[in-house]
């Protein structure tokens, strides 16, 4: 099977979208040869683990200029597309995908995130094809600061998206209900976010470590505000009772946060995460707003680390609160409580066991190949 996969983005792993991306490319390419057509932004690399994907091939798409991106930024915006997502349309990006796609004979065209998918709808017409969400936006974009879209606005963007593919992949239940109740005649698929569980060594059981670990990219709205609750006031209701704990935090803009308590340690972009989350007591997932299912709540799963999360962050995952991870309520009081239980090894291996054991199950490679496969 052939598959054919545009992308907004130059392949990274530098975001939970780009991990997002990275698991379904690594996941479609085990049915058969593989085109990824990304858009190149700046000076920013591909990452050598999707160069090492077998089958695949990597198409780049240079930025073009303002005024050649004009016109499929008018016609995006005279069919609905919302302006942030408009301006980032090149409409060679859906152009050459449908050229390979036709060329090579795919079985699979496949846009992958909602800016992919607007580029891609002048060519729907001619080919048939698959979006893949990232979120389901209209649940939350119209809460955030960063570019937000009013929500009637971004409801009717996504309907669009939703009938006018042929289908469309979502990545949690809530997302798949969201997306049925605004465009009932959509074929949806469930397709949830995972990580190379296979490849992730999980930590040895926790005998007392007083680390917790956020892992989060915070040029993302939703993280910033899960921090800035965590830093404001679950961290300082935390050192009320154990003063000893301290916060490392990792990711794209974490080494430039300002001063803060001398017990907080901001690591940067990490890109081997191995060591952070073997001396970390506990992940934390302190979301307040956002979609679809946090990849770094996976991955903590998949490193066997007992996890924090509020209901919101885990809303997307098929997690049991108290078998798999210990869910709080975004008070500091409540979040407080929830890392000291789980800090104790007696409550947080159990939890981190059975995170693995589920991460296995249901968010790894190998359980998307199977829900990707034929038939």
């Amino acid at each position: 099977m052939r598959t054919v996969v545009a992308s907004s983005y130059t392949p990274t792993l530098d975001s939970g979208r780009a991990r997002r991306t990275y698991g379904l490319v690594r996941a479609l390419a085990t049915f058969g040869p593989l085109e990824m057509v990304y858009a190149a932004f700046g000076d920013v690399d591909v990452h050598p683990a999707f160069e090492s994907i077998e089958g695949l091939t990597l198409h780049r798409v240079e930025r073009p200029g303002a005024l050649s991106r004009l016109p499929a930024y008018a016609r995006a915006r005279f069919a609905g597309v919302p302006e942030p997502f408009a301006r980032g349309i090149w409409p060679q990006l859906g152009n050459l995908a449908a050229e390979l796609a036709t060329e090579s004979r795919a079985e699979r065209l496949i846009a992958e995130g909602p800016v992919a998918a607007a580029a891609m709808l002048p060519v729907l017409s001619r080919r048939p094809a698959v979006y893949s969400a990232h979120n389901l936006e209209s649940a939350f974009r119209h809460r955030l600061e960063d570019d937000a879209v009013p929500r009637a606005a971004m409801e009717r963007f996504e309907k669009l998206l939703l009938s006018r593919f042929a289908e469309s992949w979502m990545v949690s239940p809530a997302d798949m209900r969201g997306a049925a109740a605004l465009a009932p005649e959509a074929r949806l698929k469930l397709m949830p976010n995972v990580v190379d569980v296979a490849a992730i060594e999980p930590v040895p059981p926790r005998t007392g470590e007083r680390v917790v670990l956020l892992v989060a990219d915070l040029t993302y709205e939703p993280n910033r505000q899960g921090l800035a609750f965590l830093l404001e006031e679950a961290m300082p209701a935390l050192w009320s009772r154990a003063g000893d704990v301290r916060l490392a935090l990792a990711g794209k803009g974490s080494a430039e946060l300002g001063p803060t308590d001398p017990r907080v340690e901001g690591r940067g972009f990490v890109p081997d995460l191995g060591a952070l989350y073997a001396e970390a007591g506990c992940a934390v997932v302190p979301l307040l707003e956002g979609g679809g299912s946090p990849l770094k709540f996976v991955e903590a799963l998949a490193y066997g680390l007992p996890v924090v999360a509020t209901p919101t962050a885990a809303a997307g995952l098929e997690v049991s609160a108290g078998q798999h991870y210990a869910e709080a309520t975004p008070t500091g009081e409540s979040f407080a409580r929830g890392v000291l239980a789980v800090l104790d090894p007696q409550i947080g291996n159990p939890l981190g066991r059975a995170g693995r054991e589920l991460a296995e199950r249901e968010y790894s490679i190998e359980a998307l190949e199977a829900r990707l496969a034929p038939g």
